[in-house]
């Protein structure tokens, strides 16, 4: 999710560019433009979270980059990295083969608003900073949900609201959201762990700024 603006333009093309970011063609053109978006180290929640399980398999829809999904492999995983752009997921490939982790991957296009898992499952189900649209977050909770396997987790790490972001769309603010706000997708075999908001330190051109993150981690229960 971007925080540049662009002066000049009227509110309606801002909301245009912004709603662009919801699509797989607003990535596919963004990641065509830069030789690296990200900063390809893995999220710090994620490695709070992972760093003292047992590897097993794991998907992260939204991958991205593949930051995640290398760091995983990294420790061990068998990982699903899922994204609906193919452009993010060609340079996560090439990431996982620069890392040497290739073997341990997979690459699934898929976008998290419509996603079904089908009949796979995963120990640990994760997704950092995907931002549906209109509150879409609870119902990409609800699927994602059903990708874990009996005794799983799931880790969900989105940008809560904050005075940090007042210069993004309206779109995109309205697509942050409270970590309580996503209880409702969970079902009722799910107990919560961590449902709160952590304080993280971004890098800016002007200094470092503290934001924060919205960190909901449940455990499916076993059958």
């Amino acid at each position: 999710m971007s925080g540049h603006h662009e002066h000049g333009r009227s509110g309606e093309h801002d909301e245009q560019a912004a709603a662009a970011m919801f699509e797989p063609a607003g990535w596919d053109e963004r990641y065509a433009g830069q030789e690296r978006f990200w900063s390809g180290e893995p999220n710090p929640q994620l490695v709070a979270t992972a760093g003292e399980l047992t590897p097993g398999t794991a998907l992260d829809v939204g991958c991205g980059e593949g930051g995640d999904v290398v760091w995983l492999a990294g420790q061990g995983w068998r990982v699903t990295g899922a994204d609906f752009s193919a452009a993010g997921l060609a340079r996560a490939a090439r990431h996982a083969e620069q890392a040497g982790v290739a073997d341990g991957v997979d690459w699934w296009r898929v976008d998290a608003r419509t996603f079904d898992a089908g009949d796979r499952s995963y120990d640990l189900v994760t997704t950092h900073y995907l931002h549906a649209p209109d509150g879409g977050m609870v119902e990409v909770t609800r699927r994602l949900a059903t990708a874990v396997a009996p005794g799983g987790l799931l880790l969900v790490v989105g940008h809560a609201p904050s005075h940090e972001f007042t210069q993004l769309s309206e779109s995109h603010r309205k697509a942050m959201f409270l970590a309580a706000e996503l209880l409702p997708g969970l079902t009722d075999d799910f107990e919560p762990v961590v449902v709160e908001q952590r304080t993280r330190t971004l890098k800016r051109d002007s200094g470092p700024v503290e934001a924060e993150d919205s960190v909901l981690l449940a455990r499916r229960a076993e059958r």
